[in-house]
């Protein structure tokens, strides 16, 4: 399956309003629905466009719980509405 980039956006968006206000989910999660057969693959993608949403207002990436810049993040992160 070949996604565009607006349809993974959507995908994270889509998640964060099913999960719920206040609550995060992980990258890891929008691959896993969007790409099941190979979700590992597609993971640097899901992570810039997360940034993008970043970088538009629409969502932040938190690790430990905090803000942090998507940009500087190692390790692992999750998304969630501002």
């Amino acid at each position: 399956m070949n996604l565009t980039d607006k349809a993974i956006a959507d995908g994270i968006i889509e998640l964060l309003l099913r999960r719920g206000e206040g609550k995060s989910i992980c990258p890891s999660e929008v691959s896993r629905a969007l790409f099941p057969d190979h979700w590992r693959e597609e993971m640097p993608r899901i992570r810039t466009v997360g940034r993008e949403l970043v970088r538009m207002g629409k969502i932040v990436v938190t690790q430990a719980g905090q803000e942090v810049d998507p940009d500087e993040a190692r390790g692992a992160i999750r998304y969630r509405f501002r």
